[in-house]
């Protein structure tokens, strides 16, 4: 049996940032994005958009609840 890797990513929010901006940060800089802790998340693998989810903290842990599945059209219009 062969293994077959796949990176999976988790996108809160979106944010432009000129590159001069950008340059300028520092560590520990913050980074404003189109969202909060209660919007629904991206769930990519190989960063292609494959399901939405919710953010759970448990304790110490976050975990993502899956909710429904993408629309790669909505994550490619930066749809929330």
């Amino acid at each position: 049996m062969e293994a077959v890797d796949v990176e999976i990513s988790i996108v809160l929010g979106r944010s432009v940032l000129p590159m001069q901006q950008l340059l300028r940060m520092g560590r520990g800089a913050v980074i404003p994005l189109d969202a909060s802790e209660r919007d629904e998340v991206w769930i990519l693998a190989n960063n292609h958009p494959v399901a939405r989810g919710e953010i759970e903290i448990r304790d110490d842990r976050i975990a993502i609840t899956v909710t429904r599945t993408a629309d790669v059209y909505d994550f490619m219009a930066g749809a929330a």
